[in-house]
């Protein structure tokens, strides 16, 4: 398994296309995973990481766009 560091150094490199191929074979993985086991930790957490995650990247967008909003 690669370090974490070197995973961040592949991930930085990859196309746009690739980027998201990655994250769509990432989600396929933990969704298999739920439906095995809707109880699975793991898959679980994995959902709630990329809800957060993809939460912060559209409050952060919609910031940059309208700035005035993020003052308000």
């Amino acid at each position: 398994m690669r370090s974490v560091n070197d995973l961040w150094e592949v991930i930085g490199s990859l196309a746009e296309d690739e980027t998201t191929h990655v994250i769509t074979r990432l989600f396929a993985m933990y969704e298999e995973r739920l439906a095995k086991d809707p109880g699975d930790k793991h898959a679980l957490l994995f959902f709630r990481n990329l809800d957060t995650a993809v939460s912060q990247s559209t409050i952060c967008n919609l910031n940059r766009r309208y700035p005035s909003l993020a003052r308000a």
